[in-house]
């Protein structure tokens, strides 16, 4: 080879490897590639995440219709009655995940009720549950906070507990899950939510960037169902079975309403 494309070569390698670098610093996908979720057409075991305080007696009607159904399905106990750290909330799932996985299950399907749906994406974000979660469901979650957290506060502090807290509109913990992408690569991202939330306030923040958006009342126009009714409506269970099958969500219509509302 002659000087000339001797000279040529070694400015070319001094390039590549110069964009190389630069690529590491910036995390570019030429470097690191997308990650592909686990397999979408085998359903594994559902999980029933509790929301504030932990109470699990509409989650267990939802697991019941979702056991008649033919699904493996389990509401996860909660430390401190649900009202402690969500993070250490989350760390619960992914305990009651590995086990499902350790106990021979290829996934796991997640529905998260009221702040038990932040409590699913802090798993799936910060221990793990992105790469092994086939879809997750949330059912009226204060995604961005609830102004209903901050007047309870305002009236008895010390009732406020730590989730509590976590629940307020831009928070240290919503203003991290919100940051960036709200949906992580790998699961199939739903929200489903009810415009007539008292709870959730305002209602629309349970709209989640990146997952299939589901308002009750647009599948059934004024079906009356409060923040406390989403895991017990037969419209709702409906649409979670919906959610939970073996296709990919789709959004719902109008059409739709009469046979999920036979339950």
């Amino acid at each position: 080879m002659s000087p000339r494309r001797w000279v040529l070569a070694a400015v070319l390698l001094v390039l590549l490897v110069a964009v190389g670098v630069v690529a590491l610093a910036r995390g570019d996908d030429v470097v690191a590639p997308t990650r592909r979720g686990v397999a979408q057409d085998k359903p594994g075991p559902v999980l029933l995440v509790p929301g504030y305080g932990g109470g699990t007696g509409g989650l267990e009607q939802l697991a019941a219709r979702l056991r008649a159904a033919g699904r493996t399905a389990t509401v996860v106990a909660l430390p401190g009655n649900g009202t402690g750290d969500l993070r250490v909330q989350a760390g619960a799932l992914a305990l009651a995940a590995r086990a499902a996985l350790a106990a021979g299950a290829p996934s796991v399907d997640v529905v998260g009720y009221s702040a038990g749906g932040v409590v699913a994406r802090l798993w799936a974000r910060s221990d793990g549950g992105a790469k092994v979660a086939r879809r997750v469901v949330t059912l009226g979650s204060p995604h961005h906070g609830t102004s209903l957290a901050v007047l309870g506060a305002a009236l008895d502090p010390g009732a406020c507990r730590a989730a509590c807290q976590q629940l307020m509109p831009g928070s240290d913990v919503l203003t991290s899950l919100d940051r960036g992408d709200e949906t992580p690569a790998g699961p199939r991202w739903v929200s489903i939510w009810t415009d007539q939330d008292q709870v959730v306030t305002p209602p629309d923040s349970s709209r989640l960037a990146g997952a299939l958006d589901v308002v009750v009342q647009s599948v059934c126009r004024g079906r009356p169902v409060d923040h406390g009714a989403l895991p017990t409506d037969a419209v709702v269970q409906g649409l979670v079975l919906r959610m939970l099958g073996p296709g990919p969500p789709s959004a719902p219509s109008a059409a739709d309403c009469a046979q999920l509302s036979r339950g």
